[in-house]
Formats: C-alpha cells, structure tokens, sequence
C-alpha cells in the first residue's frame, strides 16, 4: 500500500512509501497484562514509521535508489541546516 510520507525529520520532502496495510503487536500494558492487537490503515503506516526510527531508519531509506540521488541536493540542504521550520532541529557538525 503506496501512501505518501513525511517526517519531521526531513522537513519538506514527502514521498511514496510502500507499507504493509497491516502490522500486529505483542506488547505489555502499564500493569504489565501481555496483549496482541492487529492495527490496519494510517494506524499501522504510522507504527511501522516509528518503529523504523527505532531501528534507526527514515521513510527516505524505502526509496529506490534512483529517487534517493534525485533527491541528494534537498538532503543535504536539510543535513546541513540550511532549511528554514517552525520547530526545533539538532543537525549534525
């Protein structure tokens, strides 16, 4: 399922990513009970963004490498501050 990502970490640039429509979770609520739920939709797109970010991954990393180099001016741009957001960035030295 192809949608079109953002991300506040790569301010200004949205692209298709695909993603399964559907993820399920084993997870432990605040009193420790163990549960497994099944999330669909713009749910599961944006669980499975976030758990990228666990992984040290960002939506730009499902690109295929031709739209990757088309966009390397941007990136760099970004990676380099020279970018203008109404929100607090930390970039690289």
């Amino acid at each position: 399922w192809a949608y079109n990502e953002g991300c506040l970490s790569i301010p200004r640039i949205r692209e298709d990513v695909l993603r399964s429509e559907e993820v399920t979770l084993d997870y432990v609520d605040e009193h420790f009970v163990p549960h497994t739920r099944t999330f669909n939709g713009i749910t599961a797109r944006v669980i499975l963004h976030e758990y990228d970010h666990i992984d040290g991954k960002l939506f730009i990393d499902h690109l295929k490498p031709l739209r990757r180099k088309l966009l390397q001016g941007k990136l760099t741009d970004i990676s380099k501050g020279r970018i203008k957001v109404d929100y607090r960035m930390l970039f690289p030295k």
